[in-house]
């Protein structure tokens, strides 16, 4: 698996290095001679070349990427990402541009997964519309509810489960950097194939799951994608109650926290604290689980899950030359069903390093090699974990 990851790491950077040589031999005088039509290769080049120029005539810059990845969650795959940037209003330079991302993921443990999510900015960033809506076939592994069951490798086991969700949010500025607004969450989980039903301690296969919230923010990042200053807090207060056809009444509080400091000339220093609190009667498909693309790289998602989960991270990131950069990170997680039930024998270490290359001018592509207690995964991403 790693020699698949620095093989992946050479082909980006191969890209790149081959789109340097394309922009000094561009910069050369012209001569008389008439310039032969590029093949495929050269092409190709030049299109990621120009991938993350601004490009202030095109209302909508759009650019497409794929290539191969491996997880341990999903094994090996390929992904294709569409990036999009655009201004709601052309003249109004200072506010950050919108973004969009159409995403689609295809891998040989027959898991699928296409999904589209943005943020809109209006003129001046008096509001903001943020929306992420996906759809996924996927067969996993399933070790059970709680830290006990989860740490049991003889409770590993497979099914299947079929899921969509659609989450949005409307936010306004109160105050300078403050932001405040609600929010509404859809989910549906329908799970099949359990090789081990007893895990699932008679939760219900199929969940239809309608939440609605209030979401504050304090957000002074110079931009939300590829950060370099800037402090970020949003606090999320959702309620998922039965006379909204839920069959499983409960309630989430979700708390980010994440602060960028400029170290030295290319370098960031990024922190990040998160924590997503349930109460209430939790589904399973919905319960706080640990692992992924985005917290605690590395560990197989949703092996660890349960009413709470808690996670922190320090990500140093280093620009190293053209659109190339490194990072490395440590940090920690813990689930747990309260809070004194908290054990520190539960606590699950992180680490891992990543590179990453700019495709789009704030839209960063992503590898990332994350190692735990026992798992190491791979992800092949677009943008920041945080």
């Amino acid at each position: 698996m790693i020699k698949r990851f620095y093989i992946f790491v050479l082909l980006v950077v191969s890209v790149s290095q081959w789109s340097s040589a394309a922009e000094r031999s561009d910069s050369l005088p012209a001569d008389t001679t008439v310039e032969k039509p590029k093949n495929l290769v050269g092409k190709i080049i030049d299109y990621f070349n120009n991938s993350n120029q601004t490009k202030p005539q095109k209302d909508f810059d759009i650019s497409f990427i794929g290539g191969p990845h491996y997880s341990s969650d999903t094994k090996f795959g390929i992904g294709v990402v569409a990036a999009g940037v655009y201004r709601h209003d052309k003249t109004d330079t200072i506010t950050q541009p919108s973004n969009v991302s159409i995403y689609f993921d295809a891998t040989t443990s027959m898991f699928f997964k296409l999904g589209v999510r943005g943020t809109h900015f209006y003129p001046g960033d008096r509001m903001r519309w943020s929306y992420d809506v996906n759809f996924a076939s996927i067969s996993t592994k399933f070790w059970g509810i709680g830290y006990d069951a989860a740490i049991n490798d003889d409770n590993e086991s497979k099914y299947k489960y079929l899921t969509s969700r659609a989450e949005t949010e409307f936010v306004w500025r109160i105050l300078p950097n403050f932001y405040a607004g609600p929010k509404i969450a859809f989910d549906y989980v329908n799970g099949r194939d359990f090789e081990k039903p007893e895990l699932w301690l008679d939760e219900a296969d199929r969940t239809f799951n309608l939440g609605a919230g209030l979401t504050i923010k304090y957000d002074s990042r110079d931009n939300i994608t590829a950060t370099t200053h800037g402090t970020f807090i949003a606090i999320d207060q959702q309620f998922n109650p039965r006379f909204l056809a839920n069959k499983y009444a409960f309630s989430l509080t979700e708390l980010t926290a994440s602060s960028f400091h400029p170290l030295w000339r290319g370098a960031i220093l990024a922190t990040n604290l998160h924590a997503r609190l349930t109460y209430g009667n939790t589904p399973w498909g919905l319960l706080s689980t640990l692992g992924g693309s985005d917290t605690m790289r590395g560990y197989f998602e949703g092996r660890y899950r349960d009413k709470n989960e808690i996670d922190a991270c320090i990500e140093l990131r280093q620009h190293i030359w053209r659109r190339n950069g490194v990072v490395a990170w440590i940090g920690a997680g813990s689930i747990f069903p309260r809070f004194s039930d908290i054990r520190l024998s539960h606590v699950l270490p992180n680490y891992g390093i990543g590179y990453r290359w700019e495709f789009k001018r704030f839209m960063n592509v992503r590898l990332d090699l994350g190692f735990g207690r026992h798992q190491t995964g791979f992800i092949f991403s677009i943008n920041e974990a945080f």
